[in-house]
């Protein structure tokens, strides 16, 4: 045999004798002992995997939505997203901002909440943008969308319909709050025949984030339009007098309240309200009027037969911008929040960060409320949370 065969035969001879030694190595009987009691005594279950908290986690995937950058008309922003959810599926409808600066809407799904997909590769709503002759240039700009287009919309289903709230900007000088609809099963089947929207806000004033009651309140649809200095909430018959011709009167002009300190400054309701058995779950937008730069999310709770009610309110901030992906984008220190939904025992926060991409958070809806109730704080965890 040459010398060079001989040489192979004895190396692969030396490593099945190591492998013989390594697998005949065995742990010294006390701490195989120690393990398989540990084994044992604790039987990993479902609910083990996943322990239920009060507080809100980031996901540690975030952000589930990033612009495409080969999509002329989301490459440059997916973000302040709403939801519902429909038969465990949730749903999520995006604002984009592509290459013409214009603000328009897209689509994806999720049956876990936490990974999107199914989603659309032209906008599923665009708004026409129109001007008046009478109105005077008005310097606005909102996450990019210099021109116009349908803003942070927000959409709540109420028994087989889908209706829709946004913030319509013609991209000169008007910034109304705007309403369409969509039967649930055309929205299911992707048939996006959106009803001719409607503006709802009067003219000559800048309005936004108002948001419809998923439930009617005294037997009758409710928009709440402004949170602050005081509640006020319209109330309907049916959402089709709005037409047009009948605008809902609101207050924007959301004064600094110094007696309070984080959400000193209230800027507007986050996703259309959540109903639950201790009242309507509401979030909402505000900042430190010494600190105008970070925006900060609150929870409150209002009460179910009388919403202008407040029952309790978050003493600090259960959200705020501490994320990289919250703070690197076309403007930092935002998040915004224009859906929620509950799946399962869960409550899903979707919301935009840097006016940029899409994120989520969630906590155990329970446990968050019972949180929230006893001593008016609920606290983001630092950290990521894995599904």
């Amino acid at each position: 045999m040459p010398k060079i065969l001989k040489d192979i035969k004895n190396i692969l001879k030396k490593k099945s004798s190591n492998k013989k030694k390594f697998i005949d190595v065995k742990p010294k009987k006390k701490l195989v002992k120690k393990f398989s009691k540990k084994v044992v005594s604790k039987k990993v279950t479902k609910k083990d995997a996943k322990k239920a908290s009060p507080t809100l986690e980031r996901f540690v995937g975030n952000p589930i939505i990033h612009p495409a950058r080969n999509m002329y008309w989301e490459s440059k922003a997916t973000f302040n997203p709403t939801a519902f959810i429909h038969d465990g599926k949730i749903h999520v409808v995006y604002r984009a901002v592509g290459v013409n600066d214009t603000s328009t809407l897209g689509y994806a799904s999720s049956n876990d909440g936490y990974y999107l997909s199914d989603r659309t590769f032209k906008p599923i709503f665009i708004h026409k943008n129109y001007r008046e002759n009478t109105e005077e240039p008005l310097f606005y700009s909102s996450g990019g969308g210099w021109n116009g287009g349908a803003e942070d919309p927000r959409i709540t289903k109420i028994n087989n319909m889908l209706y829709m709230t946004y913030t319509a900007f013609n991209g000169w000088g008007s910034v109304r709050i705007a309403l369409t609809s969509i039967h649930l099963e055309d929205f299911l089947n992707k048939k996006w025949n959106w009803k001719k929207p409607v503006l709802i806000s009067p003219p000559g004033e800048v309005n936004k984030n108002w948001v419809i009651f998923p439930d009617k309140i005294n037997g009758k649809y409710a928009i709440l339009h402004s949170f602050y200095p005081k509640i006020l909430i319209s109330y309907f018959d049916s959402l089709d007098e709005l037409d047009g011709t009948k605008f809902i009167k609101s207050n924007n002009t959301r004064p600094i309240d110094e007696s309070r300190d984080w959400d000193s400054w209230f800027r507007g309701v986050g996703p259309a309200p959540i109903k639950t058995k201790e009242g309507w779950l509401v979030f909402y937008h505000a900042m430190d009027h010494n600190n105008p730069d970070r925006y900060r999310m609150g929870a409150l709770l209002l009460d179910l037969k009388d919403p202008t009610k407040i029952l309790y309110r978050s003493k600090e901030p259960i959200l705020e911008p501490e994320a990289f992906y919250e703070n690197e984008g076309h403007k930092w220190g935002v998040i915004y929040s224009c859906g929620a939904v509950v799946k399962g025992e869960d409550l899903f926060i979707y919301y935009g960060g840097a006016d940029m991409v899409t994120c989520v958070a969630t906590a155990n809806l329970k446990l968050f409320l019972k949180e929230l109730i006893s001593t008016g704080i609920t606290k983001l965890k630092k950290g990521g949370k894995k599904n």
